[in-house]
């Protein structure tokens, strides 16, 4: 059986913390990495984790790259505090650590996504999917600030089982989350933005509603769908308009 580091990236889950260990319980080392919580997760980790380490946040890929080599294992399952690794899952990562393929490094795990207490089927959440099982010494994330992907040097595969996700806690909490992302947004865009104009503010929100609430099947997850339809559109124009502060501010 090959040895698994679980990595868990944390700030302020206090209301995660708990859950998301006890899901990994079957790895060989739990890596608790936390961004200085305030709230008791850090105490809670302590009691729960195999090890916990701190480090200031910096945006996810920094976060997440910094702790890849602190792994004890060669093997690591990489989870977000707002993710759970459940029993089919768990029992298919295990098979594969006794008998691994020898050509795949690493493996997508796609997500049960859940919003506002409602599993989303449609939404363009349907096929969702992540790289968080890898090795260690040959994988680590592109340097983003948002929707940051493991790159792989070697072949990709996939598992059947999927993590259940609720990235969901309140409204507010939610939109606060979406505000950030849109500053890290800008930050990527900066470099493959050219000159702002009405078609940043205006088209492309629109289509990010159209896509997500038409094309993808949103109306099929009622107000639901409408509501992520809605954020997407909102999540485009906030990126732009912090894109333009962003260079207002430089200049």
């Amino acid at each position: 059986m090959n040895k698994l580091t679980a990595i868990i990236p944390t700030g302020n889950e206090i209301h995660n913390i708990e859950a998301v260990i006890n899901s990994v319980n079957f790895a060989d080392e739990i890596l608790v990495v936390d961004s200085f919580s305030n709230d008791g997760t850090f105490e809670i980790a302590e009691k729960l984790a195999t090890k916990v380490i701190r480090r200031p946040f910096d945006y996810p890929s920094s976060q997440k790259n910094w702790a890849i080599p602190q792994a004890k294992y060669e093997w690591i399952l990489l989870v977000d505090a707002d993710e759970r690794v459940t029993p089919e899952l768990k029992a298919e990562i295990l098979d594969i650590l006794k008998s691994p393929n020898p050509e795949v490094i690493a493996y997508w795990i796609g997500r049960m996504n859940h919003f506002m207490g409602e599993c989303v089927h449609y939404s363009g959440w349907r096929n969702d999917k992540v790289i968080r099982l890898f090795k260690r010494d040959v994988c680590q994330y592109e340097d983003k600030h948002v929707h940051e992907e493991i790159i792989a040097n070697g072949t990709v595969g996939k598992l059947k089982n999927k993590f259940y996700h609720n990235t969901y806690i309140t409204f507010d909490a939610y939109m606060t989350k979406m505000n950030r992302y849109a500053t890290w947004q800008a930050k990527d865009y900066d470099k493959k933005t050219g000159t702002l104009t009405p078609y940043h503010f205006i088209i492309k929100p629109f289509w990010g509603f159209f896509k997500h609430y038409i094309l993808q099947s949103g109306f099929r997850d009622g107000v639901v769908g409408l509501t992520i339809g809605y954020i997407q559109g909102y999540v485009i124009f906030m990126r732009y308009v912090k894109l333009w502060l962003l260079r207002k501010n430089r200049d």
